[in-house]
C-alpha cells in the first residue's frame, strides 16, 4: 500500500488492521466509498505488451481499450486457472487487477515468458491505489473511463477507480463532500461475490478451468483470439460439452467457512466446494446435473445450511 495513501486514510478516521483490511465507523446511506487494498496492480507496459498479453490470457486483449475493460484468467497449460483478473488499459499500459496474495505469483509466471520481447512487468502495488464507490449508472458492464489521471471501470451501480495516490486521494475529498461516506474496505469483496466475480487465492489457484468460475459467461474467455497458455483445454471444454461445474452464489449466515470447503447435500454426497466467503455470502462451484440443491450444507462448520442466491445452470 502506498504509505501516502496510508497516512491519508489514517488522517480520514480509517484503522487498519493490515494492510489488506481497513475499517471505518459505521455509518448510514447508499453512497458509499471502498479504499480496496485486497486488489494489487500489475502494470505490463512496452511495444509489444499487447502481443505478449495475447499469448498468455484467456480474453481477447485487443478488446480492452480506454473505453472497455475485460475480465480474465491465466491458465496453466492444462487449463487450470492461476488466477483471474480484471485487464484496464491506461494510455499504452495494460492494468492488471487480481488479489495481493497471487500477485507475485503471477509476476513470477509472466516473467517466465517475456523472453525477447519488448515488454515489462511492473509491481504498481504502491504506485497505483484502487478506489471502490456505489455509483448509480446505466454505463454497461465494465465500460471504461479515463478522467483527469485515474482509470473508471464500471460494474453496474459500482465502479472502480484506478489512479496515482494524488489523484485518489482528491476523489476520495470531492466525494465524501458529495455525501459519500467510508465504508470497510472488504465489503468491496463481499459486493463482488454477490455479482459472481470469482477471484481466487493461493488456496484455490490452479483448482479450476475458467469455464467452472464462468468467465466464459462474464466475456473473460475468447473462443476465436488464437493460441494461449491453456486454451487447448479451455477450446475443448466449450466445443465438446459444458463443463462439468459451474459457479454460485450463496448465503450461509452461520459460518465464514474457508476456500475450498466441502459442500454437501442433503444425502451427504460431496457436491461441491467454497471459492471464497465473506461477511455471509460466498461463491461456490457446484458440480452440474443431478446435483440437489435445496438443502446444501456445508461438511464441517456444524453443518452449516447454505441457501442459493443465483439460479441453477441450465
Amino acid at each position: 500500500m502506498n504509505p501516502n495513501w496510508k497516512i491519508f486514510l489514517l488522517a480520514n478516521n480509517a484503522d487498519i488492521s493490515s494492510d489488506t483490511h481497513i475499517h471505518f465507523p459505521h455509518t448510514e446511506g447508499d453512497q458509499r466509498l471502498y479504499p480496496v487494498a485486497h486488489l494489487a496492480v500489475i502494470t505490463i507496459s512496452g511495444i509489444d505488451a499487447a502481443q505478449f498479453l495475447q499469448g498468455q490470457i484467456t480474453c481477447n486483449v485487443h478488446e480492452v481499450t480506454a473505453t472497455h475493460s475485460s475480465l480474465g484468467a491465466m491458465c496453466t497449460p492444462k487449463g487450470r486457472v492461476i488466477s483471474t483478473f480484471l485487464l484496464a488499459k491506461s494510455a499504452d499500459d495494460f492494468l492488471l487487477i487480481l488479489p495481493v496474495e497471487l500477485l507475485e505469483t503471477v509476476k513470477k509466471r509472466l516473467s517466465m515468458y517475456v523472453l525477447r520481447a519488448k515488454v515489462t512487468l511492473t509491481d504498481s502495488s504502491d504506485s497505483l491505489c484502487l478506489l471502490g464507490l456505489t455509483e448509480p449508472s446505466n454505463n454497461a458492464f465494465l465500460a471504461t473511463e479515463q478522467q483527469n489521471g485515474a482509470v473508471r471501470v464500471h460494474f453496474g451501480n459500482r465502479e472502480l477507480i484506478i489512479a496515482d495516490e494524488q489523484n485518489i486521494s482528491r476523489l476520495w475529498s470531492e466525494s465524501v463532500a458529495l455525501g459519500y461516506q467510508a465504508s470497510d474496505s472488504m465489503h468491496w469483496l463481499t459486493l463482488d461475490i454477490l455479482a459472481g466475480i470469482p477471484w481466487l487465492s493461493t488456496a484455490t489457484s490452479e483448482e479450476f478451468i475458467p469455464q467452472m468460475l464462468n468467465l466464459d459467461k462474464l466475456g473473460g474467455i475468447s473462443l476465436t483470439k488464437g493460441c494461449y497458455t491453456g486454451q487447448e483445454i479451455v477450446a475443448r471444454t466449450h466445443y465438446l460439452g459444458k463443463a462439468k461445474r459451474a459457479l454460485f452464489v450463496a448465503e450461509c449466515l452461520t459460518a465464514t467457512p474457508e476456500a475450498n470447503a466441502s459442500i454437501m447435500d442433503a444425502n451427504g454426497q460431496m457436491v461441491g466446494n467454497v471459492l471464497i466467503a465473506h461477511d455471509g455470502k460466498l461463491l461456490m462451484v457446484l458440480h452440474l446435473g443431478d446435483t440437489d440443491t435445496t438443502q446444501l450444507q456445508l461438511k464441517d462448520y456444524n453443518h452449516a445450511p447454505i441457501t442459493l442466491l443465483t439460479e441453477e445452470h441450465s
